[in-house]
């Protein structure tokens, strides 16, 4: 950063400090300066003219900013507005004076969202005070979400965000140690479920072939579910009023997803091995292992982001021991009382 900071004059120099010095994550540390200001008290003509003489606009403008004399921000002049209108107009007469407005230390997913709703290619940023500070644009919230996105794919398998291809090996290999040792802890639990039903297993080695495909199918649903409650909490639209909802809709998914390929399952099973039995336990186990991965799929992410943990990071993890544990003893449990 200081050899970067020392090829910049001293006002590039300026802002970029001013940019540093706002928390990562915020509207502050994603905003540029690079805009046009102009005054409410001039003609729309004289606006026409001083932009032909600056010769050049900066990227991605599609409206100036109105500020005071001393800076402090009244609103927004469209350029749609500036073209279409009597250049006789004042400013005043024609901007927008209650614009969608961020401050320096709004959350940067806040500004995601009211950019993705409203469609924006920018927005003015204030400081306390309410002067005009910088400008947030489109690329750069593209940008914040991109990283997002890619931060949150590592997160989902336990690595860390300054985790890359190049990073020293055995820095990388202790960051991976914690969530292989909590998958080894989870992969026993399951593997000892598997153990009480040996005997069953034994007189039924069929069902030793079959128990992946529930526990397969639980997974899938669940991360599905883990995915739309993760963007959910991320956007601020899951709270307690409607998280009932939530989990009765994603029920309610899960049952009509299990009643239909639980049948297929269950057919396909009566077809392999000739036995009806053994394709009723198959089609009950993924009904049921369905219903709970879609309720643990919810929960999990809730209950992470209302404990102040990132519901991202494990959350895998955490539904894989639940939907493999969980499917192994529905099937096998079944299988016990209804096979044998």
């Amino acid at each position: 950063v200081l050899a970067i900071m020392s090829t910049l004059d001293s006002r590039d120099r300026s802002q970029v400090r001013e940019v540093l010095a706002f928390p990562e994550g915020t509207v502050g540390a994603l905003m540029e300066f690079d805009m046009v200001t102009v005054r409410e008290d001039v003609a729309l003509d004289v606006v026409l003219r001083y932009l032909r003489r600056l010769g050049e606009l900066p990227e991605v403008v599609d409206q100036l900013f109105v500020v005071d004399r001393i800076g402090e921000f009244k609103g927004i002049l469209r350029l749609k507005d500036l073209l279409t209108h009597d250049p006789e107009h004042l400013v005043g007469e024609v901007m927008i004076r209650e614009p969608l407005v961020f401050s320096t230390d709004d959350p940067a997913r806040d500004a995601v969202a009211a950019f993705e709703r409203y469609d924006l290619v920018s927005a003015p940023v204030v400081n306390l005070h309410e002067r005009l500070t910088g400008v947030l644009r489109v690329d750069a919230v593209m940008d914040f979400m991109s990283e997002a996105a890619e931060n949150e794919r590592l997160r989902q398998v336990g690595l860390r965000e300054d985790e890359d291809l190049f990073a020293p090996m055995w820095r990388s290999t202790r960051n991976r140690w914690p969530w292989l040792a909590i998958n080894l802890l989870t992969a026993f639990v399951a593997s000892r479920v598997i153990g009480v039903f040996e005997g069953t297993i034994e007189r039924l080695v069929a069902l030793a072939t079959l128990m992946p495909i529930v526990a397969s199918l639980g997974g899938n649903t669940g991360n599905q579910t883990i995915a739309l409650v993760v963007r959910g909490l991320a956007l601020d639209q899951i709270n307690r009023a409607n998280v009932l909802h939530v989990v009765g809709k994603e029920v309610g998914i899960s049952i009509v997803n299990g009643l239909l390929w639980g049948a297929v399952v269950g057919l396909v099973t009566v077809f392999l091995y000739g036995k009806p039995g053994i394709g009723l336990v198959m089609a009950l186990a993924v009904v049921l292992n369905l219903l709970i991965a879609s309720v643990a799929g919810v929960f999990i992410p809730i209950v992470l982001h209302a404990r102040g943990r990132d519901p991202v990071l494990g959350a895998s993890v955490m539904l894989t021991f639940i939907t493999d544990a969980m499917g192994f003893l529905i099937f096998l449990g079944l299988a016990a009382v209804l096979l044998t």
